[in-house]
């Protein structure tokens, strides 16, 4: 019954609407800033590492921020979103990621130089920004009109999808089953079982030390944080890299037939009797909604998380900072996201011997197919990539927790005593987790997404002129310089 009604609210919130909405943002922005994310991408890696000045305010460098941002962002998403992704939508959920990443790049630059340029600072000098000052200040400024509902609406679904959403419950999800599936997939070490569902100690023990871990960290605030995130984010990554690029060129010839069966997937396009070709339209928006949510799950560009990071740059020049910070976007689904998704398709969706019906979900699809890929018997594939993703979970919910803080610090007008028993709520919320079933996990966390979408995009097309005329004045004045 409940499982019902978590997809009949998923369905409803990541409707075409939603999914127009979204879409449509990254289109008109792209346009309106000349393609900025194509035109500006070798720009915003020459500047990650650019030294902040004296003068600059702000907590964090460019890179920090960054670093905050990415450790929100690279996480189950990229390992167990990708594969849950297309095993509910076909494999042509992929180029859905893809569609929704290249605009999404757009959408990130716009919301985070959008933050930076209506940002406050505290009394005590620490920064408050993100998208409800963007719309409260920026959308009353345009329109002469009070928006602060719609900027306490997102902050309320801000601190619904850190709470409920990406930032615990998906992650300790993706960490526990990591951990299991490496350590007792056969699940001969049952610690007790809870509603019909058996949960053995490997996820018991490793719930509870990723909790205590998360609270060692959490006490210590932004700071600690983003210290942390400088250090685990670009390793991972570096080591996930390397295990993606060895499965696509030990697999390089099978590289077409992938690419094949993606792009036929996402148009409805299916063999038939006689080895013909049909179309579905309840393929392509199966692949579609999987595709967008899942993508935007991952890289969360136009959810409004990473302008809260980016707020926090020490950038005097909101354009600058947007420029580094639509890297994000590029590197986690670009190029981490399409490493995952290539595995898995080269795996089970092209070429000879296809057979989808696989039953499996989840980081087991990930593993499956990139021990199917690689050879061997999948035990040190499964061990890195349960690593990277423990890793990668564990910043995410670091960087989650950061901006719920933050929603919740505007929502209290600044109550830092209703933020530090939050961070406590928070922690027990990391520790239940393990214990939700890995389709409901995924289905709140689509909702509450969807939910923090939709007031962010309504407010990036109303300052798209904003954000537009700020970036040709900032280049002319690069060009003048």
């Amino acid at each position: 019954m409940f499982d019902t009604i978590l997809t009949q609210v998923d369905n409803f919130v990541w409707g075409l609407p939603t999914i127009i909405l979204i879409l449509a943002t990254g289109i008109i922005l792209t346009i309106r800033l000349h393609g900025v994310q194509f035109s500006k991408l070798g720009l915003g890696f020459k500047s990650l590492f650019k030294k902040s000045e004296e003068h600059e305010k702000g907590e964090l460098s460019s890179f920090a921020a960054l670093c905050t941002a990415l450790s929100a962002t690279i996480g189950t998403g990229n390992i167990v979103g990708v594969a849950t992704a297309i095993a509910e939508g076909g494999p042509g959920a992929l180029f859905w990621m893809w569609l929704a990443a290249l605009l999404g790049t757009a959408t990130k630059y716009t919301e985070c130089m959008l933050a930076l340029k209506y940002r406050e600072h505290a009394a005590d000098g620490h920064i408050l920004g993100g998208p409800f000052y963007t719309i409260e200040k920026g959308m009353k400024e345009k329109t002469g009109i009070s928006w602060k509902w719609l900027a306490v609406l997102f902050a309320v679904f801000g601190v619904c999808v850190g709470l409920f959403g990406i930032g615990t419950f998906t992650q300790i999800s993706g960490i526990t089953t990591a951990v299991k599936n490496a350590f007792d997939p056969q699940e001969q070490h049952i610690a007790f079982s809870l509603f019909g569902n058996n949960y053995t100690w490997t996820v018991v023990i490793s719930g509870l030390l990723v909790t205590l871990f998360v609270a060692l960290v959490l006490i210590g605030g932004l700071k600690r944080i983003s210290k942390v995130a400088e250090k685990v984010v670009p390793a991972m990554a570096v080591v996930y890299v390397f295990l993606g690029l060895s499965v696509l060129i030990m697999n390089a010839t099978a590289i077409p037939a992938a690419f094949a069966a993606i792009f036929k997937n996402a148009f409805g396009f299916k063999a038939v009797a006689g080895g013909a070709l049909g179309w579905t339209f309840k393929q392509v928006t199966d692949s579609m909604q999987k595709g967008i949510a899942r993508g935007i799950f991952s890289n969360e560009a136009g959810l409004g998380s990473a302008p809260i990071a980016a707020s926090a740059a020490k950038v005097d020049e909101p354009v600058q900072q947007g420029i580094v910070s639509m890297l994000g976007t590029f590197i986690d689904t670009i190029i981490i996201c399409t490493m995952t998704g290539l595995a898995i398709v080269i795996a089970f969706y092209s070429g000879a011997g296809v057979n989808p019906d696989h039953g499996l979900k989840g980081v087991a699809l990930t593993s499956a197919a990139f021990t199917k890929v690689l050879g061997g018997d999948g035990r040190s594939v499964q061990f890195l990539l349960m690593i990277c993703l423990v890793f990668f979970a564990f910043t995410t919910i670091l960087g989650w927790d950061y901006y719920s803080e933050k929603c919740l610090e505007y929502l209290t007008k600044g109550n830092m005593g209703i933020v530090k028993v939050f961070r406590w709520v928070y922690i027990a919320a990391v520790c239940i987790g393990p214990y939700f079933t890995i389709s409901q996990v995924w289905t709140i966390a689509d909702i509450t997404n969807g939910l923090m979408a939709i007031p962010n995009c309504i407010s990036l097309l109303v300052l798209s002129g904003v954000a537009a005329e700020d970036t040709r004045a900032y280049f002319k004045k690069q060009t003048l310089a």
